[in-house]
C-alpha cells in the first residue's frame, strides 16, 4: 500500500514530508549516477499520525513538554520517557503491518533508520537525535519501526527540538528500512573543513565495522585530510576494537587481532575515491555535505549524506580568483543576519562597494592586501579597529601564491601623506557641530514631508532621491572633517600623554560628559523616564507585567498611568526609530516594540534614585574639567612644557567639540530609515487589500528593487519569499566570520597574548579601569534586568544599547573596536571595558564573578 511504505527509489529532496528528511535524503542520493545506496523502503509518516491519533493522552503529553524549558534537563528526562512508553504500547493497524511486513523477506537483515520530517534541514541537521537499529531480522522490523516513532521523544531530540523552535505537534515520523550492510570498513567524510569551512578540503575518519560506532566515538578511526584531489595529511591510529553485526540479531564490539589494528582502514587510492564521490554528492545538492559511507570489498556505499549546518556562505565572485572578505557587520557592531530589503537599503546607502553571503555584508580586500603599496595601510586600518581582523588579513597576505600581486597598470597607490591633520586643521568651536546637527535635522524635515505622501512607484523613486541627499549629508566633508578631528585627537592624546606623564588612559575620562552626543543622552533620557514612572506603583506593575507591546494602553487604566505613557511616548518621539540591528530597516524599532524598553526602565527605577540623570552628566563633566586641569599643570612642570601644554589643551579641545558628534550622523540615518519604512510598509499594507500579498512583511523578504517591481506590475512571486523565510531562518543560527576568502575558510585571528592570568581571556581594552562583579549575559535587550554591579557581557552593542549602559558597572563584548559604538559609550560613561573577546557570550556563564580589566585588555573569570 502506497499510503503505508513507498521505495526508496521513488522519492527525492521533495518528499520530506511523506517520508521524513532522512528519507528523502538517501532516495535523492540514489537517483546520483555513480552513487550506490542499500536498497530499502520507507514507512510513510502519516502512518506515523496514524498511529498515534489512538494514543492515550498524547496531545495532552506534547502540550506539557512544548512548555518546558530546554535547560530542565529531569523534566524532559520524565516526561519523554512516559511520551516513549506510552508510542511503544500503541497497536499497529492490520493493514500497516501486512504492508510493511510484505517488503521484507525472512532471511534478510535490515537497518531500521528513524526519519524525522525535521531531520537534515539546512538550519539544522538533527543529527543523532534519533535512533537506528542494525541488524534486525524480519520479524522484528515491525517492533523497531514503532521503536524509531518513539525515539521522536528521546531527552536529547526533545531538548534539542526546544532550543531550535521545533513544534513538538507539528513534526513527523517516517521510518527507513534498509537491506544491511556488513562493511569492512565505514566512517565520515566531510566535504568541507568543518571548522574553518575551507571548501578546497575534506576531512575523512575511516575506522572498522559499522559506521555509528566511531560516529558516537566508540571506536578509534583514521583521520585523512585531502586537498585538490590529494591526501594531505593522514594520522592511522591504533584500532583495537570495532563493532560488528553478530547472528541473531544486533551488534557488538569485538576486538580486532593484533596484527590488525594499525593496518590503515582505507588505502590512499580508496581516499581519494572516497572524495571524488563526495565532490560528486555535494555538487548534485549544491552545498558542502556531511556524508556517512561504508565499504564492502572495494565498493563504496552512502548511507546517509546531509548539509553541514555549519558553514557560513560564500559571496559570488565573477573571476574564480582567490579573494578575501572582511565582515562589514563587525565594523557596524550588528553581526546577525538581515533580510533582503535591509541588505538592498543599506548597499544603496554606503558609497563603498560590498558583496554578501549569509544575510551578511562584507568588503572585499584582495587588491589592497595583495598590492605592496596599500597593504600595510589596509592592515593599520583594519587591525587597528580590530585586532583580530588585521591578524587574520596577516595570515592570509603571508600565504605563498593565495594573493596575485595585481599589474602595474591595475596597482593601486597608496593615498599621499596629509600635511595637516583635520584636528590641527580645525577650530574647536562649539558653533561647528551645532550647524551640522541643524543641517541634519532641515534635511530630515524636508524628508518626513515628502516621503509618507508619495505611493505606488513614486515612493520608491522618492527614497531613492532621498538617500541621495542622505548621502551627501552624512559624508560632507564638513561633517567628516569633524568626524576625523574628533578620531585623531583621541590617537594624538593617546600616543603623548603616555609617553610625557607615564599614564595611560586620561583621553577616556577626558571624553566623559561631551555635549552633542545624542547615543549617550539617549540613556541618560530612560533615566528620566523612570524618574516620571517611580512615585507610581501601578504603572510600575503595568511594566513589570507588559504581556506585549499594547502596555502603553494598559498605562491608561491605572492611577498615574498617563503620566507614564506620557513620558515613554516622549521617549519614543526623540529615540523610537532606534532598535538593536538598527541598520536593517526591517528589524523592529521601540516605537514598534516599545515592550524592549520595559526590562530597562524597570532596572532604572529600582537601581537609581530621582536626578540620576542630571547628576551622572554633572559628574562625568566635572571629572573631565578635572583630568584636564591636572593634565595640563603636569605637562607645565615638564622641559618644555609650555609648549606640551598648549598643544594638548587644544587637543582636548577639540576632542570634546567633536566627539559627540561624531554619533550625530548614524542617528540622522537611522531616522530617516525609520520614515523610509513607515511609507514601504503602507504601501506593503495596501498590496495586502488588494490581494497582491499575504502579508505586509513578506516584502522583508524582497529586495528594494524587488519591492519595486511588485509596486507597479502589483504580481508577486511567492515562491521566491517562501524560499528566502527559509535561508534566512538558515543565516540566522549562523555565525560570521571576521574575514572569510573564496575557499569558503573562515580565518580567525588572534591576539598573541601570553601576560594573561591564568583563567582570563584576551580582548581589545577600550575604556580604563577594572571591575569585579556579576556576568549577565544578555542576547536580548528585553531580557536585560541588570542590577547594581552588574556587569554586561553580549555579543556587540549598537547605539541602541546605550540605555543600559547607565546600570552596568562594566561591559564585555565579542564584538567591536576602539572608535566603534559601544567603546565611545563605555568612555563616556566610565564603564570599564574590553571588546573583541571571542565567544564570550560562550565562555562566560551568566552569573558567574568575572574581573574586567579595561586598562589592559582582558577578562577574568574568579573563583
Amino acid at each position: 500500500m502506497h499510503d503505508v511504505a513507498v521505495g526508496l527509489a521513488e522519492v527525492g529532496l521533495g518528499d520530506a514530508g511523506l517520508v521524513g528528511g532522512k528519507g528523502a535524503q538517501l532516495g535523492e542520493l540514489s537517483r546520483i549516477e555513480g552513487v550506490d545506496v542499500p536498497a530499502g523502503f520507507c514507512v510513510t509518516t502519516s502512518v506515523f499520525r496514524r498511529v498515534l491519533a489512538t494514543a492515550p493522552s498524547l496531545d495532552e503529553k506534547l502540550d506539557r513538554i512544548s512548555r518546558l524549558n530546554p535547560a530542565d534537563r529531569e523534566a524532559i528526562r520524565s516526561l519523554s520517557e512516559e511520551i516513549r512508553n506510552v508510542i511503544e504500547a500503541v497497536t499497529v493497524p492490520g493493514d500497516v503491518a501486512e504492508a510493511i511486513t510484505a517488503r521484507v523477506d525472512d532471511d534478510t537483515a535490515y537497518a531500521v533508520r528513524s526519519s524525522a520530517t525535521a531531520e537534515d534541514l539546512p538550519t539544522a541537521s538533527f543529527a543523532g537525535q534519533q535512533d537506528t537499529y542494525l541488524n534486525v531480522g524480519a520479524a522484528d522490523v515491525l517492533t523497531h519501526v514503532r521503536r524509531c516513532w518513539a525515539s521522536l521523544f528521546t531527552e536529547r531530540a526533545v531538548t534539542y527540538r526546544l532550543r531550535n523552535g521545533v513544534d513538538h505537534h507539528g513534526i513527523g515520523m517516517g521510518v527507513v528500512v534498509q537491506r544491511m550492510v556488513a562493511p569492512d570498513t565505514s566512517g565520515i567524510l566531510f566535504t568541507a573543513a568543518p571548522v574553518t569551512g575551507d571548501r578546497t578540503v575534506s576531512a575523512l575518519t575511516a575506522g572498522f565495522g559499522v559506521g555509528e560506532a566511531i560516529a558516537s566515538g566508540k571506536a578509534a578511526a583514521d583521520r585523512y585530510v585531502i586537498r585538490h584531489g590529494g591526501v594531505v595529511e593522514k594520522e592511522i591510529v591504533p584500532k583495537p576494537t570495532a563493532v560488528h553485526a553478530v547472528p541473531g540479531g544486533g551488534t557488538a564490539e569485538v576486538d580486532v587481532p593484533p596484527q590488525q589494528r594499525r593496518v590503515p582502514a582505507l588505502t590512499d587510492d580508496q581516499v581519494v575515491r572516497l572524495d571524488e564521490l563526495g565532490r560528486r554528492i555535494e555538487a548534485h545538492f549544491g552545498r558542502p555535505q556531511d556524508i556517512e559511507w561504508c565499504r564492502t570489498g572495494d565498493e563504496f556505499l552512502i548511507v546517509q549524506s546531509r548539509p553541514i549546518t555549519t558553514v557560513f556562505p560564500v559571496p559570488e565572485a565573477a573571476d574564480g580568483r582567490n579573494r578575501v572578505y572582511v565582515s562589514v557587520g563587525h565594523q557596524q557592531m550588528m553581526t546577525d543576519a538581515m533580510k533582503p530589503l535591509g541588505l538592498s537599503v543599506w548597499l544603496l546607502t554606503t558609497p563603498a562597494p560590498m558583496v554578501h553571503a549569509g544575510g551578511r555584508l562584507f568588503v572585499d580586500v584582495t587588491e589592497r592586501l595583495a598590492s605592496p603599496t596599500t597593504r600595510d595601510g589596509l592592515l593599520d586600518a583594519l587591525g587597528g579597529s580590530d585586532p583580530l581582523i588585521g591578524d587574520a588579513l596577516r595570515t592570509v597576505a603571508d600565504r605563498d601564491g593565495f594573493l596575485t600581486p595585481p599589474s602595474e597598470a591595475s596597482r593601486q597607490t597608496a593615498p599621499p601623506p596629509s600635511t595637516a591633520s583635520a584636528a590641527e586643521a580645525i577650530e574647536p568651536d562649539p558653533s561647528i557641530p551645532e550647524k551640522l546637527i541643524a543641517r541634519h535635522e532641515e534635511s530630515l524635515a524636508a524628508t518626513k514631508r515628502r516621503i509618507p505622501v508619495a505611493s505606488g512607484p513614486e515612493l520608491f523613486d522618492a527614497i531613492l532621491e532621498d538617500l541621495q541627499q542622505l548621502k551627501q549629508i552624512m559624508f560632507d566633508p564638513d561633517s567628516h572633517r569633524a568626524i576625523m578631528a574628533a578620531t585623531e585627537a583621541v590617537s594624538w592624546l593617546d600616543e603623548r600623554l603616555p609617553e610625557w606623564l607615564g599614564e595611560s588612559g586620561l583621553t577616556d575620562t577626558l571624553t566623559q560628559s561631551a555635549p552633542n552626543n545624542v547615543t549617550s543622552e539617549m540613556g541618560l533620557a530612560l533615566l528620566e523616564v523612570a524618574d516620571a514612572i517611580r512615585p507610581h506603583p501601578e504603572a510600575i506593575a503595568v511594566l513589570n507585567d507588559t504581556g506585549g507591546d499594547e502596555f502603553l494602553e494598559r498605562l491608561a487604566t491605572v492611577p498615574g498611568g498617563e503620566e507614564a505613557r506620557r513620558a515613554i511616548k516622549s521617549y519614543l518621539d526623540n529615540y523610537g526609530m532606534r532598535c538593536v540591528g538598527e541598520i536593517d530597516i526591517t528589524t523592529p524599532r521601540w516605537s514598534e516594540r516599545p515592550s524592549a524598553l520595559a526590562a530597562v526602565i524597570l532596572g532604572n527605577i529600582a537601581g537609581f534614585e530621582p536626578g540620576e540623570a542630571r547628576r551622572r552628566f554633572e559628574r562625568g563633566k566635572q571629572e573631565a574639567q578635572r583630568t584636564k586641569r591636572d593634565v595640563l599643570d603636569r605637562l607645565r612642570a615638564l622641559p618644555d612644557g609650555d609648549r606640551k601644554a598648549a598643544e594638548t589643551e587644544r587637543m582636548i579641545d577639540v576632542l570634546r567639540t567633536f566627539i559627540g558628534y561624531r554619533e550625530y550622523p548614524k542617528y540622522g540615518m537611522i531616522c530617516r530609515y525609520f520614515v523610509y519604512k513607515q511609507a514601504l510598509l503602507a504601501e506593503a499594507g495596501r498590496l495586502v487589500t488588494e490581494g497582491a500579498l499575504a502579508d505586509r512583511e513578506d516584502v522583508y523578504f524582497l529586495t528594494f528593487d524587488e519591492f519595486r517591481e511588485l509596486a507597479r506590475t502589483r504580481r508577486t512571486d511567492h515562491d521566491v519569499i517562501a524560499r528566502r523565510k527559509t535561508e534566512f531562518e538558515e543565516y540566522r543560527t549562523l555565525t560570521p566570520p571576521r574575514v572569510l576568502t573564496s575557499d569558503g575558510e573562515a580565518v580567525e585571528g588572534s591576539y598573541g597574548r601570553e601576560d594573561l592570568p591564568e583563567r582570563a581571556v584576551a580582548g581589545l581594552p577600550v575604556s580604563r579601569g577594572t571591575v569585579e562583579g556579576r556576568a549577565r549575559v544578555v542576547l536580548d535587550l528585553a531580557d536585560a534586568g541588570l542590577q547594581e554591579g552588574d556587569i554586561l557581557v553580549t555579543a556587540y552593542t549598537d547605539p541602541s544599547w546605550s540605555p543600559l549602559f547607565v546600570s552596568a558597572a562594566g561591559l564585555v563584548t565579542e564584538v567591536g573596536g576602539q572608535m566603534t559604538h559601544g567603546a565611545v559609550i563605555a568612555r563616556e560613561y566610565g564603564l570599564p571595558a574590553v571588546v573583541g573577546v571571542e565567544h564570550a557570550t560562550r565562555l562566560l556563564v551568566d552569573g558567574a564573578c568575572i574581573r574586567v580589566d579595561g586598562t589592559h585588555g582582558y577578562v577574568e573569570l574568579l573563583e
